[in-house]
């Protein structure tokens, strides 16, 4: 039987592969490959200045644009799709992608793939646009069930068209700190970084304000009265692949100043670096307002068998399992709850361990980019001719 041919049409705003991408391409890059024993996988995508114009990621063909002017990087792609006539077109992140895709092929399949609410708002897109544009597309996937209701509240009418596929994490780039290599490499990244003795709280992520960072840094002064050897590491910036700061950026660093030598901040680092940082802190903390669709940072920290202290809100409830694999503490109470989570975990060496290990176990069972791509192909075989 022939396989089907899916196009991937990326929204433009970074290259495939690239250090510095955001999770839209990601998580792009690292399941559709896995797809490709069954279907012929395209992706559509920026042009890079060291990348070829085409190429191949895993096994999947990798075509790129100049993506400049948006519009002219779509109708681009448009064209292209035109002569390699896929089967199934996936537009990611972008509902206006769908009416512009679907004007130039109106009997084509498209799916369109929210990856956050962030397009389907009403600063991103009028509402009536955005009903027109998931009324043309056959398929819905979300990230997280969380998003599911979010975006049938906005299109009930196309609420039987959203399915959920949960991205995933690479357990092999992600070790575990309980296995053999992981602990070793563990060892000589706290030697190196001067970590030993010192109980080490991560933050991983962009530093913008619904990131809640500020909690943090609220939190910390009567945490290390408590507990003296805590240590905030604060890895990231205010934009991808850029130290440029912001006020915010430079109000998060005015409260760390107060607190020398319990604070650091690591500006950002490639995807590549970002696997170390978990491996060898203690405790991961996502402190992300009411909106987090999904947060990769949350699987990514507990492959490396991190527990994991985070809100309750949006897409995080389904991957933290409440006093198993970490905690979720209220957004209403966020600083005094986290910070008392903080101490159990950092005071408990057992309960931090356990629950470390528990956090791993998960990921292994739910949270592979595998398992994105069997949820995905999945859902491509409902349709029976595919």
């Amino acid at each position: 039987m022939t396989r089907p041919r899916i196009a991937f049409v990326t929204p433009g705003a970074f290259p495939l592969p690239s250090p510095n991408s955001s999770s839209v391409e990601r998580v792009v890059e690292k399941f559709v490959p896995l797809l490709v024993p069954d279907v012929q996988a395209r992706i559509y995508g920026r042009a890079g200045r060291s990348l070829p114009k085409r190429g191949m990621l895993g096994g999947a063909t990798c075509e790129r644009y100049p993506a400049g002017d948006k519009r002219k990087y779509v109708d681009r792609i448009g064209k292209a799709l035109l002569q390699y006539s896929p089967d199934v077109i996936e537009v990611e992140n972008r509902p206006g992608t769908v009416l512009i895709l679907k004007k130039s092929r109106p009997g084509s399949r498209v799916w369109l793939h929210l990856h956050s609410a962030t397009f389907i708002g009403r600063k991103a897109i009028r509402p009536e646009t955005l009903t027109r544009s998931m009324q043309s597309a056959e398929k819905i996937l979300v990230n997280s069930e969380f998003l599911r209701e979010v975006v049938a509240a906005r299109v009930p009418s196309c609420a039987h068209k959203l399915r959920v596929i949960y991205p995933g994490v690479d357990t092999d780039r992600f070790r575990s700190q309980f296995s053999v290599e992981g602990e070793r490499h563990r060892a000589i990244l706290r030697d190196e970084r001067r970590w030993s003795g010192r109980s080490v709280i991560l933050f991983m992520g962009r530093l913008i304000g619904k990131k809640g960072v500020h909690h943090l840094l609220q939190l910390m002064p009567e945490l290390i009265k408590r507990h003296p050897s805590a240590l905030l590491v604060v890895v990231g910036g205010a934009f991808y692949g850029s130290t440029r700061q912001t006020a915010y950026v430079r109000r998060l660093h005015r409260l760390g100043r107060r607190m020398s030598g319990h604070v650091q901040f690591v500006p950002y680092v490639p995807y590549s670096e970002v696997p170390d940082w978990f491996l060898g802190a203690d405790v991961a903390v996502v402190p992300s307002g009411s909106r987090e669709a999904f947060g990769l940072v949350n699987v990514e920290a507990m492959s490396c068998g991190l527990p994991v202290v985070a809100t309750r809100a949006g897409g995080m409830k389904e991957i933290i399992e409440d006093g198993v694999t970490g905690f979720l503490v209220n957004p209403e109470a966020v600083e005094a709850e986290t910070r008392e989570r903080l101490l159990q975990l950092l005071q408990d060496e057992q309960l931090r361990l356990s629950m470390g290990r528990r956090s791993r176990e998960r990921v292994e069972q739910q949270f592979t980019w595998h398992h994105t791509a069997v949820r995905w192909l999945n859902v491509l075989r409902e349709n029976r001719d595919m």
